[in-house]
């Protein structure tokens, strides 16, 4: 399987670590591509913001891609819910991309133009540690998918 995460600006160290050990462990049994796009801080308007970092993140998805946007208006899923996913996903042999948006989120356009929106719930989280959050949950859905001993759900 081929995995793409594609999010808005960069990690702090203390993310990037977090980010990075998990993102060593999915590429033990997956091809894992992490792509940043620069922010667009400067716009004079939210909507102008996304917009811009929706096009930047558009350029890198691949082509015939199944893209999973991060927004809060999207499903929660369990984390056996989400490696049901990867199982179907998988299945479809095509590249597997994530959109994390940056600190104003991902542009409407963008998350309707999606196959799946994912929620991570109704917290407010910062775009670092959603993006920390998003590629433990990658790993987990792996390793419920494997049978490994990671997860402790039901």
């Amino acid at each position: 399987m081929e995995l793409w995460l594609l999010a808005v600006g960069k990690l702090r160290p203390c993310y990037r670590e977090a980010c990075d050990d998990y993102l060593r462990r999915i590429g033990r049994r997956a091809k894992v591509h992490e792509v940043e796009v620069r922010e667009a801080a400067r716009a004079p308007t939210r909507a102008v913001q996304q917009a811009e970092e929706a096009d930047r993140l558009r350029a890198r998805i691949p082509p015939r891609a199944q893209v999973v946007a991060l927004a809060r208006e999207g499903r929660a899923w369990t984390s056996a819910e989400l490696a049901d996913r990867f199982a179907r996903w998988e299945a479809d042999a095509r590249p597997l991309v994530f959109l994390v948006g940056g600190s104003t989120g991902l542009d409407p356009g963008l998350v309707t133009e999606s196959e799946s929106v994912w929620s991570l719930g109704p917290l407010t989280l910062p775009h670092e540690l959603a993006r920390v959050v998003v590629v433990e949950q990658i790993y987990r859905a792996g390793t419920i998918l494997r049978g490994e001993p990671y997860h402790k759900g039901r």
